[in-house]
């Protein structure tokens, strides 16, 4: 079952090219906001499912193309990021550390927002695309055998970065947690639908450009495992999201206009756009044509704009 938040965040179902409205089915779930609905949702989803699906069947569907899709989690307690988890199609020698950090909750925009560009002497804008898991039972120390278990559904997230900010001992936080840099959607996909969530083609691209093309095989820690280590750190709750990382090779600069489309098979195709007040621009290259290019440090320079350096 797809399911999404759609308008003034009616809770819908996905079929097709429409959507069932089925937020009157779930109105007795004890809630003060739309997060709080889905994660009420999520967590008494084997109550529910049957009538949820009873009455996406029922309904008289809307074209999917006339509504404004909003994020599925708009404010999920945690949002947890794998950092370095992709072999990088097979390139790296030696498996990286497992290694993860945190996003905040008003990072988050859905389907067809945009992702604003601060004011900040970054080095470089980019947006990871990577598949998320939706936890829908806690998780508190749990083995890699019943990790799977732990998983609602999946959605598409792009991890906004800010790069180069200093000082380089204090990275993550400013790097990632920019209002606007997690954009999910644009909607759940409940674990059912999937049968091998490690083995789903991931697709970005930038202004219609293919950049990132990469497949959830290379993981360097498969879900599973990244499950079992975040949840024995902190406990997962229902509706907390977790990314699995992200293969570098075609990180490319996010730029002001940019029209972003992330698509993972089996789930559908996130949209934002960029928007950046400074118009600040970027050789358009990836990570990995830069690198073939002998250029210095991981990625291109900024060439115009507040902030470039001659």
């Amino acid at each position: 079952m797809k399911i999404c938040y759609f308008n003034d965040f009616r809770l819908g179902v996905i079929m097709g090219d429409q959507v069932a409205d089925v937020t009157d089915t779930v109105k007795d779930i004890p809630h003060i906001d739309a997060q709080g609905l889905m994660t009420g949702l999520i967590a008494r989803w084997d109550e529910y499912k049957a009538r949820v699906d009873k009455a996406a069947a029922a309904a008289t569907g809307v074209p999917l193309k006339s509504v404004r899709l909003r994020p599925p989690l708009p404010k999920p307690n945690n949002i947890i990021c794998m950092a370095v988890n992709y072999m990088e199609d097979g390139t790296l020698a030696e498996r990286p550390d497992i290694n993860a950090f945190h996003k905040v909750a008003t990072a988050v925009i859905g389907d067809g927002d945009a992702m604003v560009l601060p004011d900040v002497p970054a080095t470089i804008f980019e947006g990871e695309a990577e598949l998320a898991l939706v936890i829908g039972k806690r998780a508190a120390r749990v083995s890699q055998a019943d990790a799977m278990k732990h998983i609602f559904g999946y959605t598409c997230f792009i991890d906004g970065s800010a790069r180069g900010l200093h000082p380089p001992t204090n990275i993550f936080f400013q790097m990632k947690s920019r209002d606007t840099f997690a954009p999910i959607g644009p909607c759940i996909v409940t674990a059912d639908e999937i049968s091998d969530p490690q083995n789903l083609d991931i697709l970005l691209t930038n202004n219609g450009q293919s950049m990132q093309k990469f497949n959830t095989s290379d993981m360097a820690h498969q879900i599973p495992r990244c499950i079992e280590w975040v949840s024995s750190i902190q406990t997962l709750e229902p509706g907390d999201i977790l990314a699995t990382g992200t293969n570098h090779r075609g990180l490319n600069p996010f730029m002001d206009g940019d029209k972003i489309e992330l698509t993972i098979e089996k789930i559908g195709t996130l949209q934002i756009s960029v928007k950046d007040e400074l118009k600040r621009t970027w050789a358009r290259t990836t990570r990995l044509e830069h690198k073939q290019m002998r250029g210095e440090g991981p990625h291109t320079r900024q060439l115009t704009g507040k902030y470039a350096t001659a």
